[in-house]
């Protein structure tokens, strides 16, 4: 039998940005430096991120305050809409809204979203071969995190949506060989200082 240990996933918000397109704005470049402080004596062993400048300079800055742990770029962390939910899938008094904030998207977008989600659930999760624990961080985006909390507890599809994740925020998810998997830590900010606090959020969702 094929022995299996505990993987540790450590997922992060990339830092304020710019714009979608752009770099991080001052405030994301120290946010990023933080969590790389904060996470340095955790030992990981690679730290993936999406493709974007966002996410690509936050791992690359909080790469730098680690100890040779390794980058990886991985489109499986990039930015993109897991699930589109039907109608049918929806609790009747919140449908309407949520179905406006997903219809922008493209038949094409909705098709390799789902894909990639898929993926990245496969590439992401689970425990991993051998006796040695693995902690892993992914420097990604808002949706796949909410995915990939939502899947780590069992929650139906549509329910990526309305998980919120600041910028440079740390969520951590245990999966054990044994147990079920648990979300340790969600939307973690005590790395940062205050006035880096919640950003990523509206004003009336921070608290």
């Amino acid at each position: 039998m094929t022995a299996t240990a505990t993987r540790y996933l450590y997922l992060a918000r990339h830092g304020e940005a710019e714009s979608e397109e752009g770099g991080l704005t001052e405030n994301g470049r120290r946010q990023a430096v933080l969590l790389g402080r904060h996470l340095r004596d955790r030992p990981l062993t690679v730290v993936h991120h999406g493709p974007l400048a966002r996410a690509a300079e936050t791992a690359r800055l909080l790469g730098e305050q680690l100890d040779g742990v390794p980058l990886h770029a991985s489109d499986l962390a990039g930015d993109y809409v897991p699930h589109v939910p039907e109608r049918d899938e929806l609790p009747a008094d919140c449908a309407d809204f949520l179905l406006r904030f997903v219809e922008p998207v493209t038949a094409e977008e909705r098709r390799s979203g789902r894909l990639l989600a898929q993926r990245a659930i496969e590439q992401f999760t689970g425990p991993v071969a051998g006796t040695e624990d693995r902690h892993e961080l992914v420097v990604t985006h808002n949706f796949l995190i909410g995915w990939l909390v939502r899947h780590a507890t069992d929650a139906p599809p549509w329910r990526w949506l309305g998980l919120n994740h600041a910028n440079a925020a740390l969520t951590v998810i245990r999966y054990p060989p044994d147990r079920p998997s648990a979300v340790l830590v969600h939307n973690d900010l005590r790395h940062l200082a205050p006035e880096l606090h919640w950003t990523g959020f509206p004003p009336e969702l921070r608290i």
